[in-house]
């Protein structure tokens, strides 16, 4: 999908190519209409500079040698001229119209123009008539018809230059708007960019809020994504204090139970079941402590590098399980990153890792790889293995793989309710290259 600066200046171009368009038609038509009327004009004046330098002398009408206009004597100049009587016989022509037939239109009423377009041996012309009245001296009245001939092509010649010009400083003035256009949206588009810069910077966990000075239209938004990423934050706060003081506060009547239990007399029934239930509630209690402090993604996420976080459990499993000396392989890429809270990504990477140390002979290896949307890790180890079925009966709680080893059976159920509950992903198991199980897990994780 275009981004908004490029659907803006796409928008825009087309608008602005539409009106220079619609302008540079709009000039041209103006001034081709301009240019016929100063030749109609030209033509007109011709005619009056024939008729002031005509002489009616008797009967008969001429003109002297020397005509105002020297291309009348020229010919095939270019320019022509006629005087016709009132039978349309030639009364009188120009040099330059010499062996040219050129029909000149019908004259109108004395004294109103008459214009037209003829075309001649191959020369497009533009002819007028126009007719007067000559009231000689010994009396009577006379009609003449004055007619002169102008050629097209220095018309057309002219209207091309113009286009010519008329286009290439529309063109020229298209990209200086174009570029004033892109410069003026850059300039428009800049709070929207730095909006997405320190959203990003929040993702990043470079900054906690945004921070900078943005116009009245944007501040509803930025005071609104600022007011969510505060209270988000101090939510999931309060909700973990609270959790804790919760914790704290069952720690105590727990540790009196067993006191109280301890000191039962012999072995009955009631203190085996009393001591029961009292083993469940603490696990009950642990259980959703873990999974109720599980985060998830909150708005504006910052990102967490998986491999820190792998290697400080790395670290602190090593010496956990110091005695098996194990070959703990991270195979990680450096870039990748997890999307949500990193206590989350420790509780999840933490139970799984631990779990394949404690199972493992010599062997660990812990690989990821991201996609579109999803994070992939993949804890394996060379130990007995694992099946299915028994994966999916460790989800439940307090379940444990063997009675004989250490353990409360919450681990894989708190990474089973991160997983599938939290962060909307899958856990699989399968048989690893190494001997032994090979669990992988698909978060979402964002785009």
């Amino acid at each position: 999908m275009l981004s908004l600066n490029a659907r803006l200046i796409v928008s825009a171009s087309v608008v602005l190519a539409a009106f220079l368009g619609l302008a540079g038609l709009a000039l041209d038509r103006a001034f081709r209409e301009s240019a016929l009327a100063g030749v109609h004009d030209r033509l007109q004046a011709r005619v009056y500079a024939l008729i002031a330098a005509a002489e009616l002398d008797g009967a008969e009408l001429a003109l002297p040698e020397a005509l105002p206009e020297p291309r009348l004597s020229v010919p095939q100049s270019g320019l022509y001229a006629r005087v016709a009587d009132d039978a349309d016989n030639t009364v009188w022509r120009s040099r330059s119209s010499l062996g040219l037939d050129i029909h000149y239109p019908a004259p109108g009423s004395p004294g109103t123009p008459v214009y037209a377009e003829s075309a001649i041996d191959g020369q497009d012309l533009f002819l007028v008539s126009y007719a007067v009245h000559w009231a000689p001296a010994q009396g009577g009245e006379r009609r003449f018809v004055f007619q002169a001939a102008e050629e097209r092509q220095p018309f057309e010649e002219e209207i091309a230059r113009f286009r010519a010009s008329l286009w290439a400083w529309l063109a020229g003035a298209a990209v200086v708007l174009l570029g004033v256009q892109g410069l003026v949206l850059r300039w428009s588009l800049t709070p929207l960019r730095r909006v997405a810069r320190e959203i990003a910077d929040i993702e990043s966990g470079k900054v906690s809020a945004l921070a900078g000075s943005y116009p009245r239209e944007l501040k509803p938004l930025t005071e609104n994504l600022n007011l969510l990423v505060q209270n988000s934050a101090s939510q999931l706060q309060r909700y973990r204090n609270a959790l804790g003081d919760l914790a704290h506060s069952l720690k105590t009547p727990l540790a009196v139970l067993r006191n109280e239990i301890e000191e039962l007399p012999g072995d009955s029934r009631a203190r085996r079941s009393l001591s029961d239930q009292v083993q469940r509630m603490d696990l009950t209690v642990q259980y959703q402590l873990q999974r109720a402090a599980a985060s998830g993604r909150t708005a504006l996420t910052p990102s967490i590098g998986v491999g820190p976080v792998a290697e400080r459990i790395r670290s602190s499993l090593l010496k956990v399980y110091s005695d098996k000396r194990l070959d703990f392989e991270i195979s990680l890429d450096p870039a990748l990153v997890f999307r949500g809270d990193e206590g989350d990504l420790t509780e999840l990477l933490g139970n799984l890792l631990d779990n394949a140390c404690k199972w493992a002979s010599r062997r660990v290896r812990l690989s990821g790889a991201k996609g579109r949307e999803n994070l992939s890790l993949v804890i394996e180890d060379d130990g007995p293995g694992l099946s299915a079925s028994a994966l999916a009966e460790l989800r439940e709680r307090g379940v444990r793989g063997d009675p004989a080893v250490p353990g409360q059976g919450i681990g894989l159920a708190i990474v089973n309710e991160l997983v599938s509950g939290v962060y909307g992903g899958s856990m699989a198991v399968d048989r690893s290259d190494l001997g032994g199980a090979r669990i992988r897990i698909v978060l979402r994780n964002g785009p």
